[in-house]
Parts: C-alpha cells; sequence; structure tokens
C-alpha cells in the first residue's frame, strides 16, 4: 500500500526552506480548502451525528452515524471548556442544521434546523439491570431501612434465578462438549450439495 501513495513532493528551484515552508511558498493553508472560512473563525470538519434526528426541512429522518462536512466554530466556553457550534447542510434538502455542545450535560443540543428523535427505553421492561438514577443513590446512601430492603430484593431476585442459570450452564456443556463436531454439524447445515 506504500507504494502507491506519493511521498514525494515537489521542491521548486527558487523555493528556500529557510524562508518558510512549501504551504507558504504557494500561498497555501496546511488545511487547504478545510480553512477556507479560518478568517471568520470557522474550520471545516467532518461531523458525524450523535443520535438519531428529524430535519425540519423535508421531515425526513436522519440517523445517528451519517457524516457531514460542517462547519466547526467556538462560540463561548463553560469553565475551561470550550463551547463548539457544528453547522451543516442536510443532505436530502437545502436545510442548514445547527449542533452546539453541552459541556455541562456531557451531550449535544440541536440548536436549529432539526430535532431530537427520542427513543425512550426501558431497562425493566427487557430483563436488564436498571441503573439507578441520582435521587435512589442519595435515597440507598442515606436510608439503612432502604438500603437493606433493596438488598433483600436483589438476593431474592439471585435466589429466584440460580435453576435457570444452571440449566443454561449444563445445556451448554452438553452442547459444546465436543467443539469440534458440534461446528461440524453447525458448518455441514451451511454447506448446500448441487
Amino acid at each position: 500500500m506504500a507504494e502507491r501513495k506519493a511521498t514525494n513532493k515537489y521542491y521548486p528551484p527558487d523555493w528556500d526552506p529557510s524562508k518558510g515552508s512549501i504551504n507558504k511558498y504557494v500561498g497555501q493553508h496546511p488545511y487547504r480548502d478545510r480553512a477556507r472560512k479560518l478568517e471568520q473563525g470557522i474550520l471545516i470538519v467532518r461531523f458525524e451525528l450523535p443520535y438519531n434526528i428529524k430535519c425540519e426541512g423535508c421531515s425526513n429522518y436522519i440517523t445517528q452515524g451519517n457524516r457531514y462536512n460542517a462547519e466547526k466554530k467556538k462560540i463561548g466556553m463553560y469553565y475551561s471548556t470550550p463551547i463548539f457550534s457544528f453547522r451543516m447542510k442536510c443532505h436530502l434538502c437545502s436545510n442548514w442544521i445547527e449542533i452546539h455542545t453541552d459541556p455541562k450535560n456531557t451531550e449535544y443540543v440541536i440548536v436549529s434546523g432539526a430535532r431530537r428523535k427520542f427513543e425512550d427505553w426501558d431497562p425493566k421492561e427487557n430483563g436488564s439491570i436498571a441503573l439507578t438514577d441520582e435521587k435512589e443513590k442519595e435515597v440507598l446512601e442515606s436510608n439503612a431501612f432502604y438500603k437493606l430492603e433493596n438488598e433483600l430484593k436483589n438476593k431474592k431476585k439471585a435466589e429466584e434465578s440460580i435453576p435457570l442459570l444452571t440449566q443454561l450452564q449444563n445445556l451448554s456443556e452438553r452442547q459444546w462438549k465436543d467443539p469440534y463436531t458440534s461446528s461440524y454439524i453447525i458448518r455441514k447445515s451451511f454447506r448446500v450439495s448441487f
């Protein structure tokens, strides 16, 4: 792969390294086209959407992870952390979307051009472990009886799940007692004979 990349650069005969870099000689910025608005304090960067949004211009949903060439600009400070603004154009219409960083809450805030698509997910509904919120943490730390009740509930849940866990472990051990044979059977089912 290294042989495909151009590692050599052309240095004109009248260029003198003591007078500055090759970019200065040619009259270019090291960031090239990305720095075209640098005198306004704007740098063009690649920005990836942190969550799903709905464009207010075309009413289409744009998924998390879509990348845009965004205009990055420093708009303020939160203590010693800079607050940045990312302004980009929707790829489906000509609407501009502006997102600001929020260091206080460690998230991104949509300022204009779109709305966030909220996807609520309840861990208790899906059988996952629900993390405690700040209020519950305070109650657990301050109220000894509440803490004891929660510990008893957790122990009871753990005891109820032991038979199921041992059953699953035994099943797994039986199925993968001989990994070569199990893998052979699985691979054989995927093969098609003509």
